[in-house]
């Protein structure tokens, strides 16, 4: 009887311990998967907009990524897993003179409701979202959330009464420049102009104040050094950097220092992760593709001031030298690099995701929305 009753113990023992143990051996894509259906996934920074204004692109319908170069649309969402993403109205630099300034009022207003249209199109897909509860509550009725922002500040136009005007349209960030100085600031990138203001212009500080007043989100990637630091000097409120690295890991002026991060921690901002391979990792020498981008930036004058149907010619031209000469991507594991750095540097609260999809983005690994 003690021998039986001894097996029994035993037995029971041992079906608890594997039981357990294999409970206990949940795998890391397994937990991965938990955790990512849980929570609300955000992505803050995709340039979707720009295939709204092509015909034959339906953000509805699930498009091919290998046939038609795209990386966003509400059924890829849903299959990624992705809740929520912010659309970007972006608009490249054209002349900043009265004439160029109304051109790119029309022609982000233009974006803008392109964006609204084809949201409205799905209501059972997918919803403007202007808050995080707004987000939540699409999350839980299956739907995705579709936030706006504006990339690169020659928006506004050089026209303060546009900072609320975008907002009560739904905007909720601004990227103050983009790869040329504007009026507002400094660009990283702006090999020709170098710094000007050496930070921010009188205006500039003029739209860091009207932007916390209004309550939509100052963005700082794309801006200079001496911009960043001005911004954080001025602003009231936390700021983003929707889609930047860092410069430690991949050493490209777009990128945030592990100085800048500090700071934009001790602002309680956030750097969100881009996915750009030439942020991402140092590339290889491609001498035959550069020469080619180098042509084609002549043809259309570094993309600034065009027409509708020039950009149209201009990313169609460059869409297909990149399939041509495509250089090596950056890895998933190169972009988690740079999380796990900035994790160190300033804690898992300050980064997250914004991959510049349809802008540029894209990884070994993942190619689209439908992979992250």
């Amino acid at each position: 009887m003690k021998k039986m009753m001894l097996r029994s113990s035993l037995f029971s023992f041992l079906l608890f311990f594997l039981t357990g143990n294999a409970m206990c051996k949940e795998t890391i894509e397994a937990k991965a998967a938990r955790i990512h259906k849980s929570v609300l996934t955000i992505d803050t920074h995709c340039d979707t907009p720009l295939n709204l204004m092509h015909e034959g692109f339906d953000v509805g319908k699930r498009q091919d990524q290998a046939s038609t170069g795209t990386k966003v649309d509400f059924p890829r969402m849903k299959e990624g897993g992705m809740d929520a993403q912010f659309f970007a109205v972006f608009v490249s630099q054209g002349p900043r003179t009265p004439a160029g300034d109304s051109i790119v009022k029309k022609k982000a207003l233009d974006i803008l409701a392109a964006i609204q249209k084809s949201v409205a199109a799905y209501p059972d897909l997918a919803e403007i979202a202007l808050t995080p509860d707004d987000a939540y509550r699409l999350k839980g009725e299956g739907k995705r959330a579709i936030f706006m922002g504006i990339e690169n500040g020659y928006a506004l136009a050089n026209d303060i009464s546009m900072v609320k005007k975008y907002h009560d349209m739904g905007i909720r960030y601004i990227t103050l420049c983009h790869t040329s100085n504007n009026d507002i600031c400094d660009s990283s990138t702006d090999k020709k102009k170098g710094a000007e203001y050496h930070g921010l212009s009188p205006f500039g500080k003029e739209v860091v104040a009207e932007m916390n007043k209004t309550g939509v989100m100052i963005d700082v990637s794309h801006i200079s050094d001496e911009s960043f630091m001005d911004v954080i000097r001025l602003s009231k409120a936390p700021v983003i950097a929707s889609h930047s690295c860092s410069r430690a890991i991949c050493d490209h002026p777009r990128n945030l220092t592990d100085d800048e991060l500090r700071t934009l921690a001790k602002n309680g901002g956030v750097i969100q992760m881009c996915f750009l391979s030439d942020y991402v990792k140092k590339a290889d020498p491609n001498p035959k593709r550069d020469s080619a981008l180098a042509v084609i930036n002549k043809k259309y004058n570094d993309f600034q001031g065009l027409t509708d149907e020039q950009s149209k010619e201009a990313y169609k031209e460059y869409r297909e030298t990149g399939k041509k000469f495509p250089n090596k991507l950056a890895t998933v594991q190169d972009m988690v690099d740079h999380i796990d750095h900035i994790v160190k540097v300033i804690g898992i609260d300050h980064v997250g995701i914004g991959t510049d999809f349809d802008g540029g983005g894209d990884l070994s690994g993942c190619r689209d929305v439908s992979q992250i």
